[in-house]
This record gives C-alpha cells, structure tokens and sequence, in this order.
C-alpha cells in the first residue's frame, strides 16, 4: 500500500483544484491554499483543509508551516509575478519539492533558476496527469482518456518481473490490458500471452483508473 503524502496546493484555478481534488481522491492529505476566499469554499469538501492567505507575503508563507510538507505545487496561474514570488519563498523556507506551473518557456526557465524542483505547463500537463506522477513511484505517464479509463506507462513491479503476461493475469485481475512493452530501445507490440516481463521494462497499458490504482500499489 502506498504511503499517505502531505502535499499543498496554492492557486486554485481549473488546474490547481484538478490536482488538488486528484491528490485527496488518491487518499494524500492536501492543503488548497487561494487569496480568493470563493475559491477555497468551493474546494473545502473535496480536500483535507483550506486556507485563505496570500502567499507573496512571507509572514504569511511561513505561518502556513509548509516545510513540512512532501509536495508544495504553485498553481497560480494569472499572475506571473505571485507565481514567482511564491516560488522564490518557498526555495527560501526550505521546502523539500516544489513543483510550479509556467505560463509560457520563458516563465518557466525563470522558475527553474530560482529553484523550482519541476516545472509543469498546464497545455501540455492535465492537472490530474500530474498528480498521479506525484503519487506514483512506478507510473512515467498517464493520460486521461475517459473519466474512467486511462492510458499509462509503467515500470514492471517488482511482484510481475519474471511473469508472462498470461501467468498475470493482469486483464481479470485488475480490468486492464497490457497493448505495448518498451525494452531499452525494442518496442514489442502487440506483446504475446507469453511474453516474460522483465525488470527494467516499461509496460504501457490501457485500462479502468481502479484496476491502474491497483496495478500502482504492487511493490
């Protein structure tokens, strides 16, 4: 079972609450922060808690004890210049990952240099395919297809190396289906029932978000 993370959210916008609402449906415990305080009412059921404050403010910043926690994500969207700030304050209390949301390449070379961990870039990055990277330890992608199913890729977990596809199971254990396997620069599609899963393969898979979950949690 996957350990609970403590991650914070600051800006909820349509990508901020995206990767908020994600990371508390993946059982994390999550801080949504926003200067706007209709923003944070309209978040407060689907999160653990909220907090109306406004980040460029230092005081404010460290009030919030965000040093403490995994994950801080900078989501403020409209405003490049709180984007940074905020950014900027947060390298400077400390933070062990900060993640931050860039208007454009420029904004987010900016980001880097004052020591961003990652930069995400809302056009290419859906909110919630963030979050389940955050999360997960074995997942390198993950693209939404439908509100129910999902296309990833996939390190093999430690439990499925050695296994064919068939002795898996993986379709009538957890209702997903294994279409590609990448091993080093060999791409086996479609992969036969007897393939063995080795090690260092990437599993690219179609499925139910139930059964991906499951299929994240094996060791």
């Amino acid at each position: 079972m996957k350990a609970k993370k403590q991650f914070a959210v600051i800006g909820l916008g349509r990508f901020g609450s995206s990767v908020a609402i994600t990371l508390h449906e993946a059982g994390h415990e999550v801080l949504a922060i926003d200067m706007d305080e209709e923003r944070t009412q309209r978040i407060s059921e689907q999160v653990t808690h909220v907090v109306q404050a406004d980040t460029t403010d230092e005081n404010s910043l460290k009030a919030l004890g965000l040093r403490n926690f995994d994950v801080v994500v900078v989501a403020i969207g409209e405003d490049i210049q709180a984007n940074t700030m905020t950014t900027l304050l947060l390298k400077e209390l400390g933070v062990k990952y900060i993640v931050a949301k860039a208007r454009n390449l420029l904004h987010g070379k900016m980001l880097e240099k004052i020591g961003a961990d990652r930069v995400v870039y809302p056009e290419r990055d859906m909110g919630q395919r963030v979050a389940h990277n955050l999360v997960s330890r074995n997942v390198l992608d993950y693209i939404e297809l439908s509100p129910n199913l999902s296309l990833v890729e996939v390190t093999t977990p430690l439990a499925l190396t050695g296994k064919s596809l068939a002795e898996a199971n993986l379709r009538m254990k957890y209702g997903i289906n294994v279409v590609a396997i990448k091993r080093g620069e060999q791409i086996i599609v479609p992969p036969l029932p007897t393939e063995i899963m080795h090690k260092d393969d990437i599993l690219i898979i179609v499925g139910n978000n139930t059964g991906i979950s499951q299929l994240e949690a094996l060791e």
